[in-house]
């Protein structure tokens, strides 16, 4: 019996879109509510959002039987924690700021067993293989990696066709918002610069057969970039979905006129 097939790296061959969203509260119990609304993969942050890899762990459970395929992100370049993210479970993960083919070549090594990587092999004692129920592991394993990688820097622009061409790397995410940053447009990925940039990004990776991916939450933007060749597009962050359904909770309370007569109140 081999490694579990990743669908969402599958789909990524097969050129389907993958409509995703980030998951930024840190706990299972957020993923679970998250999984359960149809999207095809949920990021899982462990850069921005404050997550251990025991959370992270936590988090990955809530995801593993349902239709969203989870993926994690990883901080820094750091390759200490990729093993064990991977005998957690993950079969995805999602790299920031990469700069350069050294630094993408040291990634697919990490995420690769021998003779193809430098993975440690420790999987007997982990949910990866279903804690040695699944005898064909080890040997299949690899192909079930995905590898996606952010370039989020005028740096990695420059580098980004040596990337691109790089075996073992299987999508390229263009994070808007460093990107604007580095570029002068602090605050401003809507910036006409960084969306020239952007559009051109996603042509160059596609020129090479791997998947651009991109986070927005605007709903019309995140069509434009799937007009432009973005394959995996994240459209919202469960913090942000949550301050702005409670701001629009209590506005609409104050909005409101006391009802009149019989009403069917539904408190939960």
């Amino acid at each position: 019996m081999p490694a579990p097939k990743n669908v969402f790296k599958q789909a990524l061959k097969e050129g389907r879109v993958q409509i995703g969203l980030w998951q930024g509260l840190t706990t299972g119990y957020a993923v679970e509510i998250c999984a359960g609304t149809g999207y095809d993969w949920l990021l899982i942050d462990g850069e921005h959002a404050p997550s251990d890899i025991p959370m992270l762990s936590e988090q990955y459970q809530a995801a593993m039987h349902s239709g969203s395929h989870p993926i994690v992100r990883q901080t820094g370049l750091g390759l200490g924690a990729f093993p064990t993210l991977l005998d957690v479970g993950f079969q995805t993960l999602l790299i920031p700021m990469v700069e350069s083919r050294e630094q993408a070549e040291a990634l697919v090594k990490a995420t690769r067993y021998p003779p193809h990587g430098v993975r440690g092999v420790g999987a007997a004692m982990a949910r990866a293989s279903d804690y040695s129920r699944i005898p064909d592991y080890l040997e299949t394993a690899n192909e079930e990696i995905c590898l996606l990688v952010q370039v989020e820097s005028r740096a990695g622009l420059a580098a980004l066709d040596e990337i691109a061409a790089l075996d073992g790397i299987d999508g390229i995410f263009i994070g808007p918002a460093d990107l604007a940053a580095d570029m002068g447009y602090l605050g401003r990925s809507g910036s006409e610069p960084v969306q020239a940039a952007i559009a051109d990004a996603f042509t160059r990776i596609r020129a090479h057969g791997k998947a651009p991916g991109i986070l927005t939450g605007d709903a019309a933007l995140a069509k434009r970039y799937e007009q432009q060749g973005a394959q995996f597009i994240a459209i919202g962050i469960d913090v942000m979905l949550l301050a702005s359904a409670c701001e629009k909770q209590l506005a609409a309370f104050h909005a409101a006129k006391p009802v009149e007569g019989p009403v069917g109140d539904k408190v939960y």
